[in-house]
């Protein structure tokens, strides 16, 4: 079973919605106590880098996820869900991130001729061409973006994919047990249900 984690902030219906499209076994979990009953867990995420810590940390599921993750089992992060792995956010300074991968998320600062957040479809070019979760996605597919701060990663081997937004910026990253995208697969038609599905398989396989 796949546990959505509901800590008062995300994309669950979304998310909950293509995974019942595609007949996985998946719940929105509100307590820490429900992921135990899963085989993996998705971390969604829409909103402020701040809000979405402290929530966690008010719901209780801060040592859970890094419990989780220590124990080697599939997590998949999701847009704010990608970025509350990394230490730090420079939208919310002074506020701790999940510390799971050493790096800083940073504001876009573009030219005024692209608009900031960065919201539609963009391609997504594969760094790590073994990744289980680009299994059958063609290299440089489109998946859909809504967002104005993107992560930099201290270790460029965790980068899985990376996308043209005036940078060439990390747009998901992937190592062991832990998948996260800035892009959301669960809005972005055929390629991003197509990744959802190797997210369960790549945890059934585990």
């Amino acid at each position: 079973m796949i546990g959505i984690i509901d800590y008062g902030m995300g994309n669950l219906g979304s998310v909950s919605n293509a995974c019942r499209f595609l007949e996985l076994d998946a719940k929105i979990i509100t307590r820490k106590e429900e992921m135990d009953s899963c085989r993996a867990v998705v971390l969604p995420g829409v909103g402020a880098f701040g809000d979405c810590m402290g929530h966690l940390v008010e719901h209780d599921f801060v040592q859970a996820i890094e419990g989780w993750i220590q124990s080697g089992k599939p997590l998949m992060g999701i847009c704010l869900g990608l970025q509350a792995l990394f230490q730090r956010s420079e939208e919310s300074p002074g506020v701790p991130g999940l510390g799971i991968f050493e790096g800083t998320v940073k504001r876009f600062d573009l030219p005024k001729e692209l608009k900031v957040p960065q919201i539609g479809w963009n391609r997504i070019n594969e760094v790590q061409p073994d990744c289980p979760m680009f299994d059958g996605i063609e290299n440089g597919s489109f998946f859909y973006l809504v967002h104005s701060y993107y992560v930099c990663p201290s270790d460029e081997s965790i980068v899985a994919g990376k996308t043209e937004y005036g940078i060439d910026y990390c747009s998901c990253v992937w190592k062991d047990n832990v998948f996260a995208t800035q892009f959301h697969p669960e809005k972005s038609q055929a390629v991003g249900l197509r990744m959802l599905k190797n997210f369960w398989n790549w945890a059934e396989a585990g």
